[in-house]
């Protein structure tokens, strides 16, 4: 069994090493979104029902020596593919067509290694049952999830942290060669018993492959618990990613889960009760519905907690009941193509049709809804009934009970957050709403950029109402008092990077040049049409679509007299722009007395150690500028900037050191980024 153990547990590790690697390559070059991640997931599923469908057909239709002559080859091809880093030819010039872009590369560069690696686990589960019949294949599937788990929780841990991108790209190369060597040892014993030194005869075969055929309804769930998983899998990765940052640990840790869940549940049947995550998952609903509701005051390691039981009680179900329905093993590679089948429509469902369908985020009460559903198939195939003092109750009943609670719950929250919206969109960067409220205090109208749950820019609507800068960008913020006791206040140079509303434009004087870096066309569209910061400046304003990075990088030097990193997809902060890389670029565009300014405010992160790091490794000073509410001395802080330059006249202003003195007790993360309700928001000027 060497060979066969080394094959399995080795092409899985790989094959899910090769994942965040990926994954991190491209990131920044795609903005740095949870979407990014999400295509990635999708074009690993598709690639994985692509290979158990090649293991299948070739385990069905071609003798067993042919079989191991095609797959020897198949993988001495993947291994002359090598190496795997995609070069700078992908980077895209413009932010169309993300999706396109980002299965194109990941194609040309990964298709045959990652195709070949996720036909091992069918097809050699489909040879060990030939070499030694009478013993259970399924114990290799609960290996190979062993292997993946352990390559998902040793990338953040291990090789992320000591290795460089390029040197995990070699190691994961030698990895393959090793892993062809032990494909080949099992190969070579299934060429061997097609000779007839061992091996199950061809009739036991045949009699087993009419034993115990699977019903049409068996099939249905093959394909449907495995989507279902798939679409909560996508669904909660996303949800993290949009209020934190899109980092490894967190497409990590999800993704463990699902893995973990398989794992289980394939090794015994002792690890999975129907009744136990029946009950399990109906008190996660309710504690997604609360995560849901209480986004912005709920505590990080909370929400990471509620949706990973979510996900984790989810998946048991989908996949104990899947094991419930194994075939024999003659059915084995048809019983994984209809689960890979399933993975890539939950994987499309997420990554293709859920931006074209809705203008939120739907896919996860959609996806526990499905599953809610599902359960009452599970239940009114099983006849299961719940006892209370000698009365039965089926349990179809019940769960098509619960069902309707879930639609019922999440239709509501649904209903409560859209009540204000005016306006909404979604594509792969997010999801825009433009939403107005009326506050009765001040007699007035606010209209407000949200992307996703986070407030991106408000404004009082016109034409009774100035503009006036409002929110993280009003008077007294670290932004405005940089751009105002700049000492050069005619003819400036000024970057900023994320438009939002374009808010900042109104500082900008008659002889300024106001140029910002948006990668996401729709944000310009909403500023453009529904706000009116960019019309009503009086500085010339330059709109240029596409990463900032990429931007800057392909331009020349742009002499900025300051420039402004305010990049945020919802409250995550594109990492790829605070990296050493990203910080020598900037300072290319920077005059020589000019300044940094860096928006750090987050309610999960505390990034002043990180920008005061990259600042003293170029010999730069910084200031933090903590604003609090003026008209409650002691209110928590409501944002964060900060300065970076070699500029004394600025650093030293006495406005701008009287409020970084003011703002010196703030609590390291005690930072809010929560729509307020609108009489605090005019009172605040935020």
């Amino acid at each position: 069994m060497t060979f066969f153990v080394l094959a399995t547990f080795g092409g899985a590790f790989l094959l899910f090493q090769v994942q965040p690697l990926m994954g991190k390559y491209i990131l920044p070059w795609f903005g740095g979104g949870p979407g990014v991640w999400t295509t990635c997931l999708l074009f690993f599923q598709v690639l994985l029902l692509a290979g158990y469908a090649y293991a299948h057909g070739l385990s069905r239709l071609v003798r067993p020596g042919v079989q191991a002559v095609v797959h020897v080859v198949l993988v001495v091809a993947a291994c002359l593919s090598l190496p795997i880093t995609p070069g700078e030819q992908w980077r895209p010039a413009s932010p169309d067509a993300p999706v396109g872009r980002i299965l194109g590369l990941l194609t040309v560069c990964l298709g045959l290694p990652y195709f070949v690696l996720s036909a091992t686990s069918p097809l050699l589960q489909a040879w060990f049952s030939r070499v030694r019949p009478g013993t259970s294949p399924y114990r290799l599937y609960a290996l190979s999830n062993a292997g993946s788990l352990l390559a998902l929780l040793s990338y953040p841990l291990v090789f992320e942290s000591f290795l460089s991108r390029q040197a995990q790209a070699d190691w994961w190369g030698w990895g393959l060669a090793g892993f062809a060597i032990g494909a080949g040892g099992c190969a070579w014993q299934v060429f061997r018993a097609a000779r007839g030194s061992s091996g199950m005869g061809e009739g036991e075969v045949i009699a087993e492959r009419a034993e115990a055929a699977p019903d049409l309804g068996s099939k249905i769930l093959w394909f449907a618990l495995p989507a279902c998983a798939s679409v909560l899998l996508l669904a909660i990765t996303n949800t993290m990613c949009l209020d934190v940052a899109v980092v490894p640990f967190l497409w990590v840790l999800p993704l463990s889960l699902y893995l973990l869940s398989f794992m289980l549940c394939f090794d015994s049947p002792r690890w999975y009760s129907r009744r136990w995550f029946t009950g399990a998952m109906a008190a996660a609903i309710g504690l997604v519905g609360w995560a849901q509701y209480d986004v912005h005051r709920m505590p990080l390691l909370l929400q990471v907690g509620v949706y990973s039981f979510a996900l984790f009680a989810g998946c048991m179900l989908c996949h104990g009941e899947l094991y419930r329905l194994k075939p024999a093993p003659a059915h084995l590679t048809s019983f994984y193509l209809w689960i890979a089948g399933g993975g890539a429509a939950g994987g499309m469902f997420v990554a293709l049709v859920a931006p074209m369908m809705f203008r939120s985020y739907a896919e996860l009460p959609w996806g526990l809804w499905l599953l809610s559903a599902l359960l009452v198939a599970i239940h009114a195939r099983a006849r299961t009934a719940l006892v209370i003092e000698s009365r039965r109750f089926p349990g179809w009943v019940l769960a098509c009970m619960g069902s309707g609670l879930v639609a019922g719950l999440f239709g509501l929250l649904a209903w409560v957050g859209g009540s204000e919206t005016v306006q909404a969109s979604r594509n792969f960067y997010g999801v825009l709403s433009v939403r107005e409220r009326y506050v009765p205090d001040a007699k007035l109208w606010t209209r407000a950029l949200f992307h996703g749950s986070t407030l991106h820019g408000l404004q009082l609507l016109p034409p009774q109402n100035p503009l006036v800068p409002l929110g993280y960008y009003r008077q007294g913020t670290g932004v405005e008092l940089a751009l105002s006791r700049f000492p050069r206040q005619e003819q400036r140079r000024i970057g900023i990077v994320g438009l939002g509303i374009g808010t900042l434009s109104i500082y900008g004087h008659a002889t300024d040049v106001i140029r910002f870096y948006e990668i996401d066309p729709e944000v310009q569209r909403l500023a453009e049409t529904m706000f009116a910061f960019l019309e009503g400046t009086s500085a010339q304003v330059e709109i240029v679509l596409g990463d900032a990075r990429i931007s800057l990088e392909n331009e020349p030097p742009q002499a900025f007299d300051v420039l402004v990193l305010d990049a945020f997809s919802s409250d995550a902060i594109p990492v790829h722009l605070l990296t050493r890389e990203a910080f020598a670029l900037y300072a290319r565009h920077l005059r020589p007395d000019g300044a940094l300014v860096f928006h750090i405010t987050n309610r999960h992160l505390d990034l002043e150690p990180v920008v005061k790091g990259l600042a003293a490794e170029h010999g730069l000073s910084t200031l933090t500028l903590a604003a609090r509410n003026p008209t409650r001395p002691g209110s928590p802080v409501e944002s964060v900037w900060m300065i970076v330059s070699s500029n004394r006249a600025l650093l030293e202003d006495p406005a701008l050191v009287r409020s970084e003195r003011a703002g010196r007790s703030r609590p390291s993360r005690a930072l809010d980024r929560r729509p307020q309700q609108p009489a605090a928001v005019l009172r605040s000027g935020r």
